[in-house]
């Protein structure tokens, strides 16, 4: 029987990008792989900081309509709302990853994965695969 968490995806700033451009190298992997994800009936988990990530790169790359039409189809993601103690988590995982040049956001995404119990994301950035998560492959 299939678990709750394993019908949940990570989805992260990279894929969303590149489900929005059709320019973006990953575009027709990406949109291959969310129809899949769909299809199976996943749930996509996202927490708002990629939001706000994701806004601002379809903004300033793509124009104001992609990051609107964005965020209102963004309602039906699964979002965590990141907390004060969320953010200083985040913040300690930066500080001591911070040889491997992480992201603020990706080390905010890990805990958030680990604390949903979620194994996959969606994603085209390799420290997922790197931090021991699965980049899900349909």
């Amino acid at each position: 029987m299939t678990r709750p968490w394993e019908q949940l995806i990570f989805l992260d700033t990279s894929a969303i990008y590149a489900l929005a451009d059709a320019a973006d190298p990953n575009h027709e992997r990406a949109k291959e792989l969310f129809g899949k994800a769909l299809e199976m009936g996943a749930e996509f988990l996202v927490h708002n900081y990629i939001l706000v990530e994701s806004a601002v790169l379809l903004q300033s790359r793509l124009g104001l309509g992609p990051a609107i039409r964005f965020l209102k189809e963004s309602e039906n993601f699964r979002i965590h709302w990141v907390t004060a103690q969320d953010h200083r988590r985040a913040v300690r995982l930066l500080e001591e990853r911070s040889k491997r040049g992480l992201s603020f956001v990706d080390c905010l995404s890990f805990l958030v994965m680990r604390e949903h119990k979620v194994r996959k994301a969606l994603a085209f950035d390799p420290d997922f695969a790197k931090e021991g998560f699965e980049l899900f492959q349909g």
